[in-house]
């Protein structure tokens, strides 16, 4: 055990749990769940998830750090191969591997890819969480189940629905038997590392996420520009709001105004409830042109490539 940690309780279980997967299977769905708790923007769109999120899971003797990541994909700009490298490494840094499959469908290539990217890494236990079960029909969930159980035959699993929450007991039971001893990292009372301000902008980009379609939504990046108590019962956020295109910021803005003024209130009526005051939320649209393929602004918005 590190100093850091030298007097803090020893857990029966402790440890962090990478939840990964293909795009679009339920992860971010899955975490809020277990947390009972928003903790992770969601949306029906494919790679909502950017950026490795930490939920934490604190009961007795227990304290579980779920990892949430990117899609795992085959990229097409640099974003992609950011995401697919933020859940790589997750996977190298996790006690337990959460590998999350949508059952609706039969495995696929990127379901596939996954699994490769996981026998790859640190050898440590795999929980196959294989979601969306309340959506098959009665004569698809056998074959479907074994489908995927054969892409990690060696793996513990368990069929749920993080919609509506069947199955999901069950699953965390399962993960947190095969996390080791260890220290509380966290005090108990905290659910995420992630702070106001990248909530903020993570709220924004899912309420863009959810009123646009098409190519918009991919090409959209969310920058806090100030975020500061002007009193007591107010926050100001000054939020940019960056795509590819002048196209785009037409289609994001809308007429008069009429899409960023939508996206806007949804997102200010979260933050107020998230903040307890009132939000002037002030929200700007810039054009940052192939910003997914340009390494120094990638770095600028957070999305930093690794060296190779």
């Amino acid at each position: 055990m590190s100093d850091a940690h030298a007097e803090t309780p020893e857990l029966l279980h402790s440890g962090y749990v990478a939840v990964v997967g293909k795009p679009n299977v339920g992860k971010s769905t899955l975490m809020n769940r277990i947390l009972g708790e928003k903790i992770a923007i969601v949306s029906p769109k494919p790679q909502t998830t950017r950026l490795r999120q930490l939920g934490i899971y604190t009961a007795p003797d227990v304290q579980a750090i779920f990892v949430d990541t990117p899609g795992i994909h085959q990229p097409r700009h640099k974003l992609g191969k950011f995401m697919v490298e933020v859940a790589r490494a997750a996977l190298n840094d996790a006690d337990v591997i959460l590998f999350v499959c949508d059952l609706v469908t039969l495995p696929d290539d990127d379901d596939a890819r996954a699994a490769a990217m996981i026998r790859e890494a640190v050898k440590v236990p795999v929980v196959l969480a294989l979601n969306k079960l309340d959506l098959l029909k009665p004569d698809q969930v056998i074959p479907h189940i074994e489908a995927y159980r054969a892409l990690m035959p060696e793996a513990d699993w368990e069929s749920l629905s993080a919609a509506n929450g069947d199955g999901v007991p069950a699953l965390l039971r399962r993960v947190i038997e095969k996390l080791p001893p260890g220290p509380l990292y966290y005090p108990e009372d905290q659910l995420s590392t992630t702070a106001l301000r990248d909530i903020a902008a993570e709220i924004v980009r899912e309420k863009v996420l959810l009123n646009l379609e098409q190519e918009v939504p991919h090409a959209v990046a969310v920058e806090v520009e100030e975020f500061a108590e002007r009193s007591p019962t107010l926050t100001y956020i000054r939020v940019v709001i960056y795509v590819e295109r002048e196209s785009q910021k037409g289609i994001l803005i809308g007429r008069g105004g009429a899409m960023l003024k939508k996206i806007g209130s949804e997102a200010r009526a979260e933050l107020e409830q998230l903040l307890g005051t009132q939000v002037y939320l002030e929200p700007w649209v810039k054009v940052l042109k192939n910003w997914r393929q340009d390494e120094a602004l990638l770095a600028r918005l957070g999305y930093k490539l690794r060296p190779q």
